[in-house]
Order: C-alpha cells, then structure tokens, then sequence
C-alpha cells in the first residue's frame, strides 16, 4: 500500500495550466546592418520581412516536461510503501530477585534428587535457572544483600547475560549480616525509574534484619504505594536461633502489606514449589506493539524523470561530440 506524507503537494500539478493564461515570452534582438544589403538580397532572392518568430515545442518535448513536472511533483509528495503491520511482544512486567548472600547461605541442608548435598546458595541459584526460563516475558533484575544491598543486574530483556550475573555470586561477597529491608529500599528505587506497572519483587532469605537503614515492615508500606507486589521465602530451619534466627513474622507481614504471599522453603523440593506458585499467582504478562514498517518512494519519481531526460538528450549530445571529434580530427 502506498501512502504520501505530503498529499498538499499534489496541488502543484494544475500550476502548467496558469502558465497557458500568462503572455508568451518575447525576446527583441538588433538587426545587422550591412553596406551591401540590397547585394545580400539578391543573391539569397529573398525579401526583407518584419514580425515575430514563435517557439514552439514538439510532441517529444511537450511529454518530457509534462512527465518530468509529474515526476517532481510526486517526489514532493513522499511517497511511501507501507507495509504488512507487524505486532511485536514485550515484557510487560518487572521482576526483581533480591538474593541473601550473608554467610549462612552456606549451610549444606539442601539435597539434590540423586542424594548430592548442596548449600543454600547454589539450591537458590537452581530454582532461578528453572524460573528465569519460564518468565521469558519479564524483565529481570537481580539485588544481593548482606551488610548492605548491591545491584547485581538492573532489570533486563536479557536473561542469558542475568543468569550469568546470578552464577558469579558468591556467599560472603556482600557481606555476612542480613539487611533486606535496605534490600527493599533499592528495589523501590529501581522501580520508580521504571515504565512498567507490573512490578514483583522476590526476596530469598534464610535470616532476620540485623539493622537496615530502613526496618522491612516500613520499607513494604513504602512499596505498597508504589504497587509493587513482594513475595518472600524463607530459606533454611525455622527452629535456628540467635543472628541467624529466621524472623518469620517479619517476612509474613512484608508479604502482606504489599499483597503478596510468604513461604518457607525447607528443602529444595518446597522451594521449586514456592516458585511455582509464585507462578500461578502472577502469570505472564505481554504488552503488544504493532506498527507497519514504512519505506521511503520518493527517488523512484526522480530517478524515472532523470532517465527520460538523459534518454532524450543523448542522442543529440552523441551527435555533438561526434561533430566536435570530426573538426579536431581535421
């Protein structure tokens, strides 16, 4: 389908026929005088005349300005071939991960289906692998905390480059405190610099908040204004104690200022199944762009107007050069 950006210019085309209205062009030139003008006369047997010589164009002449006029004409209008529309599926969620890595993420209570023992950490590391690939319609971010919180990965289309992110962390890199409630406060500013208005937040933890800048509850009330949904899972034995006590209530509140949801992961076959109803509870979201891609037409009109003009001046230009190579060769 074609289109004009441009379809005013249009207008120009009626402008030869204003020119018809308009008073031929004159142009006076001097007569020679010579002493032996009544000899010239004689020897030509013609006789002296006074009156206008009048122009005129011939056929080929007259298409070649016409044509060439409808040419330029159209190249000022733009033309345009417009495309098949085309629709294309984003993310239309942002999903940030936000992954404890203070030192009793090294405890070895996680068993693989084959009876291998493996710590915290790198059960933690599985499950992701298996939720990144099933959320290829959301954008990824990934925070760490221990004394402090650290962006990882801002939030990305990218999930092979934020999976290798998720691979290179290590327990302790962070620190060996728990801090999720800082964890918080970094997520909700990575929030708010975001356009999306699907924002998720999951945070994996296996201790209490052992003194962020901003306690967790208030953090969450904060969050909630901006409509960010925050699931926590608690990682690890609720029965531990002391620093590494799991605070249960606190993570269970959080979920529930922001209306989410709270789980406590044992082993990894609770985990996998607390990311499934992660899952359930907020399914894939798409927003879908559709355009028609657009491709520019306005040097085809100018390319056919040059041809015709070259096509019927190269002949004559042929016979003049051949004319000019005849003299020089004499």
């Amino acid at each position: 389908m074609i289109e004009l950006v441009h379809p005013w210019a249009l207008v120009l085309l009626g402008l030869p026929l204003l020119m018809r209205l308009m008073p031929a062009y004159r142009e006076s030139r001097d007569s020679v005088k010579v002493p032996f003008f009544d000899k010239l006369l004689e020897l030509s047997e013609q006789r002296p005349e006074s009156g206008a010589m009048i122009l005129s164009r011939d056929r080929a002449q007259r298409f070649l300005v016409g044509f060439m006029w409808l040419c330029l004409v159209v190249a000022a209008s733009k033309p345009q071939w417009l495309g098949p529309p085309i629709e294309q599926q984003k993310s239309g969620r942002d999903l940030m991960l936000a992954v404890d890595l203070s030192g009793s993420m090294a405890a070895r209570d996680f068993t693989l289906p084959e009876g291998a023992a493996i710590d915290r950490l790198q059960a933690v590391k599985r499950v992701l692998q298996e939720l990144v690939g099933q959320r290829t319609s959301d954008r990824l971010g990934l925070i760490v905390f221990g004394n402090a919180a650290y962006l990882q990965s801002p939030f990305t289309d990218d999930h092979l480059v934020w999976m290798q992110l998720l691979a290179e962390t290590e327990i302790g890199m962070a620190g060996q405190s728990t801090v999720f409630g800082d964890a918080i406060g970094l997520a909700i500013k990575l929030f708010r610099e975001s356009e999306s208005d699907q924002r998720v937040l999951i945070i994996l933890t296996d201790g209490n908040d052992t003194g962020s800048t901003v306690p967790p509850v208030e953090a969450a009330r904060v969050a909630a204004t901006y409509g960010i949904h925050i699931y926590t899972i608690a990682i690890g034995d609720p029965t531990t104690v002391g620093e590494e006590a799991l605070d249960i209530v606190t993570l269970e509140r959080v979920a529930e200022f922001t209306r989410g949801r709270s789980f406590q992961a044992l082993d990894q076959r609770q985990l996998q199944q607390a990311y499934r109803t992660i899952d359930e509870l907020e399914p894939a979201v798409y927003e879908t762009i559709s355009f028609r891609p657009r491709r520019d037409l306005h040097w085809v009109p100018v390319a056919l107007a040059l041809l015709l003009y070259t096509a019927y001046h190269a002949p004559a230009t042929w016979r003049v050069w051949r004319r000019w190579r005849s003299v020089r060769a004499a």
